[in-house]
């Protein structure tokens, strides 16, 4: 059975890419436009990895992160950072959020099949 990926991003054709990436390696995806939008999509899917920009309208990413790893249901899910975002600081409190990695825009497929490849197989 495929593995499950959200990717978690306002941006629709940055989730089309990451989605067609994805998709093309054999993986299941849902997306979500938003951090609400996220925390109501992952209660219906077994998700095992999951995608997040940090800025996004209604939830940033960094707060979703946050809710995530504050829950025992969601707390195991590592979590990608996929952002334009590459000061250190803003990394290191992502990383301190849970963030498993960081993947800075614009990113090849590549770096994103890589990445999944060596967090869930």
């Amino acid at each position: 059975m495929a593995k499950t990926i959200m990717i978690v991003d306002d941006a629709l054709s940055v989730r089309g890419l990451v989605r067609m990436t994805l998709e093309n390696a054999g993986y299941e995806v849902v997306e979500a436009g938003d951090g609400k939008d996220a925390l109501k999509k992952i209660s219906m899917h077994n998700v095992h990895l999951i995608f997040v920009d940090l800025y996004m309208p209604n939830m940033n990413g960094m707060e979703l992160i946050k809710t995530l790893k504050a829950d025992p249901l969601y707390r195991h899910i590592p979590i990608v950072v996929l952002t334009k975002e590459s000061e250190p600081d803003v990394k290191r409190e992502g990383q301190a959020a849970g963030a498993k990695a960081w993947v800075v825009k614009p990113f090849k497929p590549k770096t994103v099949l890589d990445v999944v490849r060596k967090i869930i197989g």
